[in-house]
């Protein structure tokens, strides 16, 4: 369901670090007759999303920002701000013009129902 090129994974394994805060991390998996994405978007106003699919390019978009707030200086400041992305490949056996998401307890569910011309079909054999 997700397609991954061979330059996508060379790149995922060259920039994918500890050190890198602008992907977000994500599952995907199938259940039953859906395709679903969860991605981990902790702190993330859900109105700040953006959501769009372009040629079966599935784009997430959102910023996670810190509160403003009169005489607070910060000692420590690790939780990453800004921006975040990601995009992800879709199969031509989705349907996204029935996807459904969902944001809950910072993670965003998107659910993509397979097509029925993806679906597992059974054919009756005739005897000669």
């Amino acid at each position: 369901m997700v397609l991954r090129t061979d330059f996508d994974r060379l790149t995922t394994r060259v920039f994918d670090s500890a050190t890198r805060t602008a992907g977000a991390r994500l599952d995907a998996y199938r259940e039953g007759d859906s395709f679903f994405i969860d991605i981990d978007l902790p702190g993330i106003d859900p109105a700040s999303i953006d959501l769009t699919v372009d040629r079966k390019v599935l784009s997430v978009r959102a910023e996670r920002k810190r509160a403003e707030r009169d005489g607070v200086r910060y000692i420590v400041a690790e939780r990453p701000m800004g921006p975040v992305s990601r995009q992800v490949f879709l199969s031509d056996s989705l349907d996204t013009d029935r996807l459904d998401a969902r944001y809950d307890n910072g993670v965003l569910t998107l659910s993509i129902p397979v097509t029925e011309k993806a679906k597992p079909r059974k054919f009756e054999v005739a005897a000669a």
